[in-house]
C-alpha cells in the first residue's frame, strides 16, 4: 500500500511567477510525486510523494537541474531560508545601487550630450558593468531557462536588453551602415541599462514587501527557543533543543520561554500562554499540568517532563499548519497559473509581431521604432503581478488570522469562508464552556457505593466532555474506581460495560428507552425542572431498571451571545445541533435566540442535517469540537474546530479557533471577505495592466497621437506593477476585522427543525 507523505520545502533562486510554475511542473513530472504546488509569494513548495518511490534528495536534485534549489533540512529549514532571503536582499540592494550609479551618467549623456565626441564609446564602456555584472542574474537565469526549453521574466529582460545593447553596439562600431542609407545611427545604451536598473528596483521593493507578508510566521518561529536546561541527576546542563528526547526532565526559570511541550513534575508557577490562547492573564501551573513550548514562565521555577520535542510540539505544528496554508493555492489562483504558464512565450510572439508590423507598414525607415516597440513589449509585460496577486493577499490574510488565534488550514478555506450563509454549531464545548459539572445526583433505585465506583471506572475510559464531569464529581466524593469489562462506546448515545456479573448502561434518554427503562413520576418532575435551566441529563441503569439520574450543567460562554449577534449582523443564519434532550435544547435555544435547532441527534443525523441545508442551496459552516462532530465537519463547505477540542476534530477542520472563543468566528468571516476583495483587486490590476500596457508599448497610440513608449518607461511600469500588487495586499495588515453595527434585534421565533 502506498504511503504518501506531504512536505513543505523552501525554494531558492526563484525570480518570478513563471519560475514558480517551472519548479511546480518539474516536480509534478517526477515518478512517485502525487501532487505539487509552488507559492511564489512564500517561496515554498508543497509536495505529496510516495517515500518508497522517491526521496527528498531526488526531488531536490531535479529542482537543481532546472536552475533552482530546495532546502530539505526540516530541522533548520526556516533559519536557512531566512538567511538565504536576507543574502538575496543584500545582493539585490548592492546590484541596484551599482546599476543606478552607472546608468545615470549614461542617461545624462544620452539626453543632454548626445553629440559629444566619443559619447557612444563612453556609454558603451559604462553599460558593460550594468549588463554583465550588476544585471548578470537576468542573463544567467535566462540561459538556464533556455537550456530547459522554458522561459520566465528573466528571459524577457535578458532578451530585451540584449537586443537594445547589440543594436547599439553595432551602430557604435559600424555607423556607416546607416549613414550610407541616409539614416542616423541611434544607440540605446541608456534604455538597456535603465531597464535593468528599474527591474532591480522593482525586485528589491518586491523582496522587501514579500518579507513583510510573512512577518506573522517569522514571529511564530521567533517564539521557538533554541536551547534548554536539561536536568541530569543533581546538576543542570544547557543543551540544544534538538538534543532533547521525550521523557527528559527540563528546568525552567522565571522569565524564560518554555523550550518543549511537557508536564510539570516539580515546582509551580504562572505561565503566559497568550501566544496560544490570546488570554492576557498568566495561568497557574502545578505538578501534573501541561505546558506548551514557546509560552513564557512568568514567575516560579519548575521542572517539566518532556512530552513533545522539535516538530512534535504544539508550536511546531501551528507553524507547520500556517506554512502549509500560506503555501496552498486558492481556486481563483488556477486562472492566473494557466495564464502565467503561457505568458512569456505569448509576449515574445507579440514582440516579434510588433517588430514585423512596424517594418511591414513603415519599411526600413522605421527600423528604430520597430526595435524600440518590440523591446518595450518585452519589458512592460509582467507575469509577476499575475503570480503575486493571489498568494500575497492569502499570506497576509492567513498570517493575520494566526496572530489572532485563528488557524486557517488552506487557501480554499479562507476563500470559501466569506461565502457561507449558514453556521451550524454543536452545543457542548462550542456554545458552552465545555467544562460541565455535576449539579445533582438523583437516586432512582438503591444508591450503592458500588454503583458510583463502577461509573467512575467506566467514565474514565470515555472521551466525552460529560464523562470528565462525572469522574471529577465522583473523585471529589471519594469514589474508588473498580474493574469494569466489555466497555463499549455507543456513539451519540452513551456507553455500555460489565461489572461483576451484570451489564450496565449509562447515557442519553434514548439509550434508556432502548433498554425499556423509565423514571418514576417524582424523578421525572425533577428531571424536567433541571432541563428547563438547560442542564444535561445522564441516565444510569441495568437491564430495564433505572438506578440513577445525573444532572450536569455546562456554563454558557460569556462570548457566545455577542458572537451570535455579530454573525446575525453579517446576515448569517445560525443553527444548533445537540445530543441533549429536546427540553434542554429548547431552553438554550430560547435563551440565545437560535431559531433552528435539533436535539437528540447522532453523528449521522448531524451529517444528514448539513446535507439537507446544502440541498436547499445553503453554503454551510460547521463548528464543533468532538469526535462526534468530525463527520459533519467533513461534510460542511467550511469546517471550524474549537482549539480545546479533540485532535480528530482539528485534523478534519479547515479552520481552528485556538482559544475556543466564538467571537473569533465573525472575525474570521470578515478577514476572509476582506482578503478575497483584495485578491479581486490585485487580479483586476494585474490583468488590466497587461491588457493596456502591452498594446501601448507596441505603439498603438503612435498613428493617432504620435506617442511611442520609451523602453525606460516600460521598465519603470513593469517594476511598479509587481510592487503595487504586494503593497495592496499589505494593506490587510492594518485593516480592522470588526463587524458592522447591529441592524436588527435578536430573532425570537425559536423553533425546532
Amino acid at each position: 500500500m502506498k504511503e504518501t507523505v506531504r512536505k513543505n520545502y523552501p525554494v531558492l533562486e526563484m525570480s518570478c511567477a513563471s519560475c514558480a510554475m517551472s519548479v511546480e511542473q518539474t516536480v509534478r513530472k517526477l515518478p512517485g510525486v502525487t501532487d505539487a504546488s509552488v507559492n511564489f509569494a512564500s517561496n515554498r513548495l508543497s509536495v505529496g510523494f510516495d517515500e518508497s518511490q522517491i526521496t527528498p534528495q531526488q526531488i531536490r536534485a531535479a529542482v537543481q537541474a532546472s536552475g533552482y534549489d530546495l532546502i530539505i533540512d526540516e530541522q533548520g529549514g526556516e533559519v536557512k531560508q531566512q538567511q538565504a532571503e536576507r543574502n538575496r536582499y543584500l545582493r539585490l540592494r548592492y546590484d541596484t545601487i551599482g546599476a543606478w550609479l552607472f546608468s545615470l551618467p549614461i542617461v545624462v549623456i544620452a539626453m543632454l550630450f548626445m553629440h559629444m565626441p566619443y559619447g557612444n564609446w563612453i556609454m558603451l564602456i559604462l553599460s558593460l558593468p550594468v549588463l554583465f555584472f550588476f544585471g548578470r542574474g537576468f542573463f544567467v537565469n535566462g540561459w538556464k531557462q533556455l537550456r530547459h526549453r522554458q522561459a520566465n521574466m528573466d528571459t524577457l529582460v535578458a532578451l530585451s536588453t540584449s537586443i537594445a545593447f547589440l543594436f547599439s553596439l553595432f551602430n557604435t562600431v559600424y555607423p556607416q551602415f546607416w549613414l550610407r542609407r541616409g539614416l542616423e545611427p541611434h544607440v540605446y545604451y541608456e534604455a538597456a541599462c535603465v531597464i535593468i536598473a528599474f527591474v532591480l528596483v522593482g525586485k528589491l521593493l518586491e523582496e522587501r514587501a514579500k518579507s513583510n507578508t510573512s512577518s506573522a510566521i517569522k514571529r511564530l518561529i521567533g517564539l521557538q527557543p533554541t536551547t534548554a536546561r536539561l536536568v541530569r541527576g543533581d546538576h543542570e546542563e544547557d543543551v540544544p533543543i534538538s538534543a532533547l528526547q521525550v521523557g527528559d526532565r527540563v528546568s525552567v526559570r522565571p522569565g524564560e520561554k518554555i523550550p518543549v511541550d511537557g508536564v510539570v513534575r516539580d515546582g509551580s508557577s504562572y505561565v503566559d500562554e497568550s501566544m496560544i490562547t490570546g488570554e492576557p492573564l498568566p495561568v497557574g501551573k502545578e505538578a501534573g499540568d501541561k505546558v506548551v513550548a514557546g509560552t513564557i514562565n512568568s514567575r516560579g521555577t519548575f521542572v517539566l517532563e518532556t512530552t513533545g520535542v522539535g516538530s512534535d510540539t504544539l508550536l511546531a505544528r501551528i507553524i507547520r499548519m500556517v506554512q502549509q496554508a500560506q503555501g496552498s493555492k486558492a481556486p481563483v489562483q488556477r486562472i492566473a497559473d494557466r495564464i502565467a504558464a503561457i505568458f512569456v512565450p505569448t509576449v515574445i510572439g507579440i514582440a516579434l509581431l510588433t517588430f514585423a508590423l512596424w517594418l511591414a507598414i513603415g519599411g526600413m525607415d522605421y527600423f528604430s521604432y520597430a526595435l524600440l516597440s518590440a523591446v518595450s513589449v518585452l519589458v512592460i509585460a509582467c507575469p509577476c503581478a499575475l503570480g503575486l496577486a493571489t498568494p500575497t493577499a492569502l499570506m497576509v490574510g492567513i498570517g493575520k488570522g494566526a496572530e489572532n488565534q485563528i488557524l486557517i488550514k488552506d487557501a480554499t478555506a479562507l476563500e470559501q469562508l466569506c461565502r457561507i450563509d449558514t453556521v451550524v454549531m454543536d452545543k457542548t464545548g462550542t456554545l458552552t464552556e465545555g467544562r460541565p459539572s455535576v449539579v445533582d445526583w438523583i437516586a432512582a433505585g438503591p444508591d450503592l457505593p458500588e454503583y458510583r465506583n463502577m461509573i467512575c471506572a467506566a467514565e474514565m475510559k470515555s472521551e466525552h466532555p460529560l464523562a470528565s464531569a462525572i469522574v471529577n464529581y465522583l473523585s471529589a466524593h471519594e469514589a474508588q474506581p473498580c474493574e469494569v469489562a466489555s466497555f463499549v462506546s455507543l456513539t451519540g448515545r452513551g456507553i455500555r460495560f460489565t461489572a461483576g456479573n451484570a451489564d450496565y448502561w449509562l447515557g442519553s434518554r434514548n439509550l434508556m428507552a432502548e433498554q425499556g427503562a423509565a423514571p418514576a413520576e417524582e424523578t421525572d418532575v425533577r428531571i424536567e425542572t433541571a432541563q428547563q435551566t438547560g442542564a444535561s441529563i445522564v441516565y444510569f441503569g441495568t437491564a430495564d431498571r433505572l438506578l440513577a439520574v445525573i444532572v450536569i450543567n455546562d456554563t454558557l460562554k460569556a462570548t457566545t451571545p455577542p458572537a451570535l449577534d455579530q454573525l446575525r449582523r453579517l446576515h448569517i443564519d445560525i443553527a444548533m445541533l445537540t445530543g441533549d434532550s429536546r427540553k434542554t435544547a429548547a431552553a438554550l435555544a430560547e435563551r440565545l435566540g437560535i431559531r433552528h435547532y435539533r436535539a437528540e441527534v447522532l453523528p449521522d443525523d448531524k451529517d444528514k442535517y448539513i446535507q439537507q441545508l446544502q440541498r436547499e442551496g445553503k453554503r454551510v459552516a460547521m463548528v464543533g469540537d468532538g469526535i462526534n462532530d468530525s463527520q459533519a465537519l467533513a461534510r460542511a463547505d467550511v469546517s471550524i474546530a474549537m482549539g480545546h477540542g479533540t485532535d480528530i476534530a482539528m485534523d478534519v477542520a479547515m479552520v481552528t479557533l485556538m482559544n475556543s472563543d466564538l467571537l473569533l468566528l465573525p472575525k474570521a468571516y470578515v478577514l476572509s471577505r476582506k482578503t478575497v476583495r483584495l485578491i479581486r483587486q490585485n487580479l483586476f490590476w494585474a490583468f488590466i495592466y497587461n491588457l493596456i500596457g502591452i498594446p501601448i508599448a507596441a505603439g498603438v497610440l503612435y498613428p493617432l497621437y504620435g506617442i511611442l513608449m520609451n523602453p525606460m518607461l516600460a521598465g519603470a511600469a513593469m517594476a511598479f506593477s509587481s510592487v503595487s500588487v504586494v503593497a495592496n495586499s499589505l494593506r490587510l495588515k492594518w485593516m480592522s476585522t470588526g463587524t458592522p453595527p447591529l441592524s436588527s434585534g435578536r430573532p425570537n421565533n425559536v423553533r425546532a427543525d
